[in-house]
This record gives C-alpha cells, structure tokens and sequence, in this order.
C-alpha cells in the first residue's frame, strides 16, 4: 500500500506498523470516477488496495468500520465518517460492492479473517469489535470470527449514512437503519450501467431486424422494425425498473410484460398500426413485450429484494414463454409479409 491510495494524507504510526490515513472530503476525481462507474466504464477496475485506513486520528479505544473495495463503497464509507476517528478495515472484493460480494461469497468469513491477520489488527485495537454492514450478513458468519480471531461481529447499518448516529448512540440499531429501500433514485442510478451492457445486444439483434426487414419490404419498415426493437429494450431497461412499485404482479417479467404492452399500444398509434394487418399485429403484441420482459428480469440482478433462487424459480417460468412468444412472433411477421 503507498501514497497511490485514494485521499491519501500521510501515515499513522501503530503497533502494527504504518497505516495510511486518508481524508473523508471526496475531490472531483472521486465523482467522476463514480459517474463512469454508473455508465459501466472502468467498472471492474474501479477498486482500492484491501487492507487497514486511518479516518482521522483513531486510538486503540476507537471503532474498526469494514467494508468492500469497490471504491464507490469505500468512498461512501469514508465520506459518512467526516470529523470522526475511526479504522476502516476494507476486505479484497475484487472491486464489487458489499451487497453482490456477499452473495459471492468474497465479503465473506475467510476473507475477514484473513484481513484481520493480514493488517495486524489485533495489535492495532485494544477491543475486538468490528462493525460491519447488515447487508454484508449474508457472507459472514459471526460465530466462526469469534472463534478464529477473538473478534466479535455487530451488523450496524444498511446505509453508510446511518453509520454517524450508529456509533454516536452506543452502537445500538434502530428499526429506520435496519429499514430497506429501493426509491426511484436508487432505481435510477442502476439504470446506466444496465444500458451500456445490453448496448451490444441491442446493435447486433437490432441491426439484423433493419437489414432483414429492409431487404424484404425496404428501409422505412425496416426503421419502423428497428425502432418498435429498441423501444421494447429501453422499456424493460428503463421504464419498467423506474415504475417497478406501479406495475402489476411480484414478478419483473410479468412487470416487464406489461410495460411492453404498453409500449406496443403506444408504438401501434404512433406508427400507424392499422395498417399492419393481423398477423403484423398479433406477432408485435407477442413479441415487443417478450423482450420487455427478459431485460426487466435482468433486472433483479440490480435490486435488493429478490433471492437466488427466486430468480430461479422465474427464469424457469418464464423464459420458456418469452422465448415462444418471440418465436410465434417472428414466423407471424413473415406470414404478414404475404398476407
């Protein structure tokens, strides 16, 4: 670990050696590496060193915060603990945040406690207390820290922001710090990157309707195909996470569906569907919405309430039926194009 460390201001002498104290005031740098980060650029690389940080000046007696090394999480942890001391022990997530590790299992009880032997933390602190993130619980068992490390384990907080009034009340938590949300900003933000993956897909899948559609019937048909295409993408991608507590049903495909419908009914007065004929416009109403539906299912992958297997449980369900809706879709295009 050297003075490359993000916010770096200097050392602090400890019975372990040398930690690096770093500064809690995030620089422009830190925002716009952030924003990229949201947009899926530099995402796997956007990490600090694991390892042991000063905020402050911390003593013995002070707290030992954990946290991922995906720099979004550790910039959000030490930006929350402004004017406080504390130790910030960050573990090697391979640059993903708590929640995702957690369920990989790289925020987990090995790597603690092999964080803890690593950075000498024991001969840092005089307790052995570590405070840990409530959605990092699932990659941690706390007993089996206790019996290797002597270290006790208490889940504070699910927001960093909460982490102040953690420590200020006796590290005691309150039903509001353990309360999950998912508002409309924290559906926002994940929308970007989830763009930028499906952007591929969406120019190759996409740039074969155009040509296909235009060698049989010509380039306007061939645009209108394109653009019924990637209205249905950015439904499932965009409209469907944003108005996911509004839509009908649990499931994101069934969610997903129904905003493609209403994309298709939209796109249907818009591009003068009356003209379509039958099969044109029953193979629209199958297909536009199957694709909602599958990217607002690769939707749950963003969010903090669907369980593994869940999701497995509805892709079983459900992509059997997007797959043949697309399909009876397509056969149905070509019969319009001789009906």
């Amino acid at each position: 670990m050297d003075e490359n460390v993000p916010g770096f201001l200097g050392w602090l002498s400890t019975g372990a050696g040398d930690v690096p104290r770093i500064d809690t005031r995030l620089t422009f740098s830190d925002h716009l590496g952030a924003c990229k980060a949201r947009w899926g650029i530099g995402r796997f690389s956007y990490l600090v060193p694991a390892g042991l940080y000063a905020v402050g000046r911390p003593t013995p007696e002070d707290p030992v915060v954990v946290t991922a090394n995906y720099k979004m999480s550790y910039d959000i942890v030490r930006r929350a603990m402004a004017g406080r001391n504390i130790w910030l022990l960050v573990l090697e997530t391979f640059g993903i945040n708590v929640w995702c590790a957690a369920g990989k299992g790289t925020f987990g009880t090995d790597e603690l406690v092999r964080r803890i032997e690593a950075t000498g933390l024991g001969m840092v602190v005089a307790h052995r207390r570590l405070v840990l993130p409530i959605l990092g619980a699932a990659g941690v068992a706390a007993h089996e820290v206790k019996r290797r490390t002597g270290f006790t384990v208490n889940y504070a907080t699910i927001r960093a922001s909460d982490l102040p009034e953690y420590l200020g009340n006796g590290m005691k938590t309150t039903h509001a710090m353990r309360d999950l949300s998912f508002s409309l900003y924290e559906r926002l933000v994940l929308v970007p990157v989830e763009i930028v993956h499906a952007s591929k897909m969406i120019i190759l899948c996409g740039g074969v309707l155009f040509l296909a559609a235009s060698l049989l019937s010509g380039t306007v048909a061939g645009t209108k195909i394109f653009l019924a295409f990637l209205g249905a993408v950015l439904t499932g991608l965009v409209i469907a996470p944003l108005f996911l507590p509004w839509l009908p049903g649990r499931s994101f495909a069934v969610k997903g569906a129904v905003a493609g419908i209403a994309w298709c009914a939209l796109y249907y007065f818009l591009a003068g569907g009356y003209g379509w004929g039958l099969p044109v416009t029953i193979a629209a109403f199958l297909a536009l919405p199957a694709i909602s539906a599958f990217y607002a299912l690769n939707f749950t992958g963003c969010t903090n309430f669907t369980s593994r297997s869940g999701v497995k449980k509805e892709m079983r369900l459900s992509i059997p039926i997007m797959g043949a809706s697309l399909v009876v879709g397509l056969l149905l295009l070509v019969v319009g194009r001789f009906y």
